[in-house]
């Protein structure tokens, strides 16, 4: 039905490569496979083999666990979206004790992959609604810092010249004309 690769990381790696829990759910432990370093793979790229595996409402839905903490989301792919490569950006392990025996393997950080309706899930990508955010803020950041140096105080409110959108909106494209790494420097 799918299969992952670990950019830079793995060769490709089937469905095989996971432990299946039931028919829609399977995980990987991240020890079995690169020990307590999880945090260091970044990305998964996860793909479908074939486009019979999956119905075309459903998604196979990607998430990431660190040891003691809840799954988090990560991202999809659907029959119209066949593979993506997701970000990981595991959590911080979770504070939360438990018991286990004392032979019992110490808790690990896993990758978990399940079948889900596609309308119930957030976005197919949530890595990139993220830096689109990031990429928001920044722009509005800059902008204020720009309004800023030339605004003037009355009573509670600022004012500022009519004409401070232009001259902040010419000044950026100038500056991204000149100097092709400045619009990276808003990039998450």
């Amino acid at each position: 039905m799918f299969g992952v690769v670990f950019p830079n990381r793995s060769f490709p790696m089937d469905m095989s490569s996971f432990s299946q829990i039931d028919t829609t759910h399977w995980l990987v432990d991240m020890n079995t496979f690169v020990g307590e370093a999880y945090d260091s793979i970044r990305e998964v790229c996860i793909f479908l083999l074939n486009t019979l595996s999956l119905p075309p409402d459903k998604a196979l839905a990607v998430y990431i666990q660190s040891p003691g903490s809840p799954f988090l989301y990560c991202g999809a792919v659907t029959v119209v979206r066949p593979s993506a490569v997701l970000s990981l950006p595991w959590p911080e392990p979770g504070g939360q004790m438990q018991l286990t025996a004392p032979d019992a393997s110490p808790l690990s950080a896993k990758i978990g992959v399940s079948v889900e309706d596609v309308a119930t899930l957030p976005s197919l990508d949530v890595a990139a609604e993220k830096r689109i955010e990031y990429l928001a803020m920044k722009v509005g950041e800059n902008l204020f810092n720009f309004m800023q140096s030339f605004c003037g105080v009355d009573g509670s409110k600022l004012v500022v010249p009519m004409d401070i959108l232009d001259r902040w909106f010419k000044k950026f494209q100038e500056r991204a004309k000149r100097d092709p790494d400045y619009l990276k420097g808003f990039a998450l």
